[in-house]
């Protein structure tokens, strides 16, 4: 007899979709650095993602709570939802005001905490 899963990857996967985008669009914000630094186009493109980036950490945190209010989810996912975005809202101040040695590697460290609350929830 087959046992029924209810672990939160099967519960709720607009959280699971919600980190997935949030973890695209950061590493699309590294690729759009690398324009930055070659193309023209590239600062408009890395400002717009960075707005894309932004939204994405929004609702990574609208998914966490609603999985865990109305959900019956676990809370630890919000305050990791609110601690990125925290981060995200650190990294966009850090960009306006061109501080890339800080800027680049909060940028890298965010991509791997998304890439690791990404595992976390589809393992």
């Amino acid at each position: 007899m087959a046992t029924p899963t209810t672990s939160a990857t099967h519960r709720f996967p607009f959280l699971r979709a919600a980190i997935a985008l949030q973890t695209l669009t950061v590493l699309l914000q590294a690729v759009s650095a690398g324009l930055l630094l070659t193309t023209s186009y590239g600062e408009t493109l890395h400002g717009v993602g960075a707005r894309v980036m932004y939204g994405a950490s929004m609702l990574y945190l609208l998914a966490a709570v609603l999985a865990w209010k109305p959900g019956g989810g676990p809370v630890r996912p919000v305050g990791e939802a609110a601690g990125f975005l925290a981060l995200a809202s650190v990294q966009v101040v850090l960009g306006i005001a061109h501080v890339p040695a800080v800027h680049l590697p909060l940028g890298v460290l965010m991509f791997g905490l998304s890439l690791l609350a990404l595992a976390r929830r589809t393992g």
